[in-house]
């Protein structure tokens, strides 16, 4: 007679022989197993060395079936050009996946279907079917209709940036204004003393976070401070107070708008960008003025630490996300409220790590 899917096979190494090679209890192994943030780190590679030489191999379907859990996660993927991806979010889906695997769990991507723009019919969707045990929102906007969503709905979720005021505090994010703050100092650290703020989209929370604290800093520090952007500019002197906007600026000007700075009496002996990205119209605009970056020129940082970094000639100045550590929290934080434990009552955020490269040197 075949033996059912909930017994292990005859000669199958169980959990209790895992548990004895280990060292540890039982429900040590299947925490391990199921929830291995609350394991200590040394328990957790005794577990798995363990796991390894026995070739332990949980039943995942009977598992499933006796809680009925999906063991996947759904994360509601920005629409991208695939031709120009975000580099950020692609390293932050792979640290996901990562972290989702090593907590048993799979990931599954969705988006509206083909021509459609509303997310929440795109959640709908995928909760009706039954797919998910819980959701991953990330690039989160003031109000944003998907947080309010899910909340009705009583659907688990974490969010990678901070929902507003009343909504539940399911997230974890970095300190974009302590960031760039620390990149501030640094500048300060280095001699200069004008600096300027490449940053554009300041609609977007986590982009008007980092032009605040660099404005922020620098009024602390009694530097001179320029920010020029897209969509907000302005400039502040080291009282704090409005020194003449620029006026808007479209996207396409930016460079126009850093090169017109650098032939001004005052100008800026470094910039801090809001993105890897924006740091590349810097690198732009101070050699279209014969000047150099780094040492000796035009001191330059990002933010996002993304590849093109390294690559940059002088390599980039820039602030790292720990997307790993973002990506495990946010599992976490989800995999406790789909097991039914209480959801956390706060968000949760991580530092960041300024990474510096030859883009940032002292002051003449």
């Amino acid at each position: 007679m075949p033996e059912g899917p909930h017994r292990p096979r005859r000669g199958a190494t169980t959990i209790e022989e895992v548990a004895r090679a280990a060292g540890v209890s039982r429900q040590t192994v299947s925490n391990a197993l199921n929830a291995p943030q609350r394991v200590r780190p040394e328990t957790l590679e005794r577990v798995n060395a363990a796991i390894r030489e026995l070739g332990y191999q949980p039943d995942q379907s009977a598992r499933s079936l006796r809680s009925g859990a999906r063991r996947t996660l759904g994360y509601l993927a920005p629409v991208d050009d695939p031709l120009d991806p975000n580099p950020l979010m692609a390293g932050f889906l792979e640290a996901l996946v990562d972290a989702a695997g090593a907590a048993g769990q799979r990931v599954l991507l969705f988006r509206p279907g083909q021509g459609a723009t509303d997310p929440v019919a795109a959640i709908d969707e995928l909760v009706a079917a039954r797919q998910v045990d819980g959701l991953v929102l990330a690039d989160v906007l003031h109000e944003d209709v998907r947080i309010a969503h899910v909340a009705r709905l009583g659907v688990p979720f974490a969010s990678f940036g901070r929902t507003a005021p009343g909504e539940p505090q399911r997230w974890v994010d970095i300190g974009n204004e302590a960031a760039m703050a620390e990149v501030v100092r640094h500048l300060a650290a280095l001699g200069h003393r004008r600096i300027g703020y490449l940053g554009v989209a300041d609609e977007l929370p986590w982009m008007a976070a980092r032009r605040a604290g660099f404005l922020a800093e620098a009024r602390r520090l009694g530097l001179s401070a320029v920010a020029v952007g897209a969509a907000v500019t302005g400039a502040a002197g080291a009282s704090g107070a409005a020194a003449g906007a620029t006026g808007t600026a479209a996207a396409g000007s930016v460079v126009a708008s850093v090169r017109a700075l650098l032939r001004g009496p005052d100008r800026p002996t470094a910039f801090a960008a809001g993105s890897d990205l924006l740091a590349l119209d810097v690198y732009e605009a101070v050699r279209a003025e014969g000047l150099v970056v780094g040492p000796g020129g035009v001191a330059v940082t990002g933010f996002h630490d993304t590849p093109l970094c390294r690559h940059l000639h002088p390599a980039l100045t820039s602030v790292r996300l720990p997307l790993r550590a973002i990506a495990t929290a946010l599992v976490g934080r989800l995999l406790d409220q789909v097991r039914g434990e209480a959801a956390p009552g706060e968000g949760l955020e991580l530092p960041t790590e300024l990474v510096v490269r030859g883009s940032s040197g002292r002051a003449d």
